[in-house]
């Protein structure tokens, strides 16, 4: 997991410069839905209420990494190795996610807010949506990229 601001987006060699502009060019107003960034990656831009820590899950990816950055509100975003970690719901192909039961094992805590990003590999389980006190509405850009 990396997080970062914005502003040094430049500097990740493994993020296309397609994905970078697209990320710089967003803001609060831009429209939700599905966006085709470079060709082999994608992006989704969407508005929910965060949700209390024991409602939210553990997931990870296999066939894409993500970059996550909030463009409306903030959230916690919890992260840590799938290493260790108890599947409760085995991996769809289909949706390229995988559920794991919540354990003792600690786990690096994010604070995510407008222009600053976390990049999540797949061998990283990440659990989003963890709301700052009480549920609020977030509006939150999710890339999607092939390894």
């Amino acid at each position: 997991m990396i997080t970062d601001s914005l502003e040094n987006i430049f500097q990740y060699r493994e993020i296309s410069e397609s994905i970078k502009n697209f990320l710089l060019s967003l803001d609060e107003n831009s429209e939700t839905g599905h966006y085709e960034t470079d060709g082999k990656s994608y992006a989704n831009i969407d508005v929910y209420t965060t949700k209390p820590f024991d409602e939210c899950r553990f997931e990870a990816h296999k066939k894409y990494i993500d970059i996550q950055m909030i463009l409306r509100g903030n959230e916690r975003l919890d992260c840590t190795s799938i290493e260790g970690l108890e599947i409760s719901q085995k991996y769809d192909k289909n949706r390229d996610v995988m559920f794991f039961a919540d354990g003792l094992k600690p786990a690096d805590t994010i604070q995510l807010e407008p222009r600053k990003f976390v990049l999540i590999y797949p061998h990283e389980a990440h659990k989003p949506q963890i709301c700052n006190g009480s549920p609020r509405e977030v509006k939150k850009v999710v890339v999607k990229i092939p390894c």
